[in-house]
């Protein structure tokens, strides 16, 4: 089984500047409101932030609902790093057999197989004869509400 791919070339972006936004000492709770703090914190450049390893990122939306327990939906932008060694646990970007996929890299009766994050998808285990390709690893996700 080949755990290799060829990658896409991916041109450095020499010469761009990141965007510095605001970033805000407090966390904002998800739960009951408390008072607001104006204290900011520092500038935060999402590039820097979302994108160590800028030779060897990507970007790729995720297409269809077998991961929504890991928390990447249709249409989710994924930040993939085809750098970092992907370990069980990790979620990759492969391709399995010439198709694309988005899932957990596990480890099943000793052998490498990929875990949806949604109890209606199945495991992939892998059969003699088939080509596992792991394109990157998933570091973080990007979703968008209102535009």
């Amino acid at each position: 089984m080949n755990t290799t791919a060829p990658f896409p070339v991916i041109e450095p972006t020499v010469g761009l500047q990141p965007v510095l936004l605001p970033l805000f000492g407090n966390r904002v709770p998800a739960g009951f409101p408390s008072p607001a703090d104006d204290y900011l914190e520092r500038r935060l450049s999402l590039d820097e932030y979302l994108v160590p390893n800028k030779n060897s990122t990507f970007l790729v939306r995720a297409r269809g609902n077998s991961m929504t327990g890991a928390g990447i939906f249709d249409g989710d932008l994924m930040v993939v790093d085809k750098g970092l060694n992907a370990q069980p646990g990790d979620i990759v970007v492969a391709v399995v057999d010439g198709e694309f996929t988005v899932k957990y890299l596990g480890m099943l009766n000793g052998a490498i197989c990929l875990k949806p994050a949604n109890p209606r998808f199945q495991t992939t285990e892998f059969k003699e004869g088939q080509e596992l390709e792991i394109w990157g690893v998933v570091t973080s996700t990007i979703k968008q509400f209102r535009r």
